[in-house]
């Protein structure tokens, strides 16, 4: 029996659980129930708990990483099975996403698949007296920087629509929250996890894969979750705030650009690389790089020939309002088993840059963004120094450093500039949106609480 296969399914999402069918009170040894992994679990059944929450953490990407890199025109989604990949996602459709907005949906139900196992850890932690006090800690502490990071997914993109924050009775969820008070929940998710980390002692009371093998330690984890805890900041215009973070996790300026924890993949009972696509095959349903990365980049950048693989012969798409081509796919995954980093050395160093740069640091946002400009074989930035000037250099940058990367961040980062219009949707005839709607499950569900 494999352990994976047996808690990757012990839990579903709130939303899940809403929707779905109540499930009968049959023993079946590959769903257990909670109850049974809730009272005096065992160090096994926690071990479980814990690869399967860190399986579940993965679910939300390829959903995210695709809509949300479209809405940005990072990419396009070419799909010649499915035209609503491109007349969707592109606005060609309709202006404004509704409730049942095609094909996002698991970027909204991942996440809180990832969110309701962590709350089966926790809970499972603290009715247990297989492990010490110090090593609930670490388990705690890893549930809530997997949390953190998941509810940011959808606080992303449903925006001003905000989230529930509070999902631990899946037949009683909490009220929906505002996007500011997400992100400050969110912040504090993290902080109590961090808290708990830095109070577990020197060694893992459990195994992750080797996605975490730079970080497995409770002290490596705490650096992962101030990471975190930087992004979050940075959307909250909190500038101190994220050099505090920063300072606690693992940047490094003179680091290496691509260290992180990862997203792992294989073979079964784990999926495979959903980004990965055979170089230049002929390919029906794949991301294309937007022909405006390449316009738009500077001479010598080396992310534009380790990131963007030149096709002998460009992908055409004719479904949508317009015909679109792009010579170009993703060159990043050498194979379908590559693992696929969250956070990376290279986004703390951005982080830094740009905090810096709106508290009048001006040599430090300067040394952040020459970091990244060394890494990517261009020279030394000498544009102006005045902070609109330096944020319009930290963005460029962000473009091409985190790239198609699963938090959406051209999208992000150009709606919390007030830059949406910057997207480049001329090309395809489109929209750029602001936010999708709430899911229709949700609006469902509320109105069914409110008869």
């Amino acid at each position: 029996m494999n352990k994976h296969k047996i808690t990757r399914y012990i839990v579903y999402s709130a939303m899940v659980l809403i929707t779905a069918c109540k499930q009968d009170d049959i023993a079946d040894p590959n769903n257990p129930s909670i109850a049974s992994v809730t009272s005096n679990a065992t160090v096994g059944q926690l071990q479980n708990l814990v690869t399967g929450l860190e399986s579940r953490s993965k679910d939300y990407l390829s959903t995210a990483s695709n809509a949300f890199g479209t809405f940005g025109r990072e990419i396009w989604f070419f799909n010649s099975a499915d035209s609503r990949n491109i007349q969707y996602w592109l606005g060609q459709a309709q202006a404004v996403p509704d409730a049942t907005f095609y094909g996002v949906g698991g970027a909204y139900t991942g996440p809180y698949n990832a969110i309701k196992q962590a709350n089966v850890l926790i809970d499972a932690v603290n009715n247990t007296s297989s492990v010490t006090p110090t090593q609930k800690n670490v388990y705690i502490g890893f549930a809530k920087t997997i949390q953190g990071y998941q509810y940011l997914v959808p606080a992303n993109s449903q925006y001003q629509n905000g989230i529930r924050i509070d999902v631990s009775d899946p037949l009683n969820p909490g009220p929906f929250v505002g996007y500011n008070d997400a992100l400050k929940a969110i912040r504090s998710i993290l902080d109590n996890g961090y808290t708990a980390l830095i109070n577990g002692g020197s060694t893992l009371p459990f195994k992750l894969t080797a996605g975490y093998s730079n970080f497995n330690t409770p002290a490596g984890l705490a650096k992962i979750n101030r990471a975190l805890a930087a992004r979050v900041a940075i959307y909250q215009k909190d500038w101190q705030g994220v050099l505090d973070a920063l300072s606690l996790s693992f940047l490094s300026l003179d680091g290496d650009v691509n260290v992180g924890p990862a997203h792992v993949y294989g073979a079964a009972p784990e999926s495979f690389n959903p980004l990965y696509y055979v170089l230049n095959a002929s390919l029906s349903s794949v991301p294309v790089v937007h022909p405006s990365l390449i316009t738009d980049a500077l001479p010598g950048d080396s992310r534009v020939t380790a990131k963007f693989f030149y096709r002998n012969a460009p992908l055409v798409n004719t479904v949508g309002k317009v015909p679109l081509s792009s010579q170009y796919q993703d060159n990043r995954w050498a194979t379908n088993t590559t693992p696929i980093k969250y956070i990376r050395n290279e986004e703390l160093i951005l982080l830094y840059a740009e905090a810096s740069a709106q508290l009048l640091h001006t040599n430090d946002a300067i040394k952040g963004i020459n970091a990244v400009r060394k890494a990517a074989n261009l020279t030394g930035y000498t544009g102006a120094t005045d902070t609109n000037s330096l944020i319009n250099e930290i963005l460029f940058q962000r473009r091409y450093s985190l790239w198609f990367e699963p938090a959406g961040h051209r999208w992000v980062d150009l709606r919390r500039y007030n830059r949406l219009s910057e997207i480049p949707v001329a090309l395809d005839g489109g929209v750029a949106f602001v936010q999708l709607a709430k899911p229709a499950s949700e609006v469902n569900w509320d109105d069914f609480k409110n008869r």
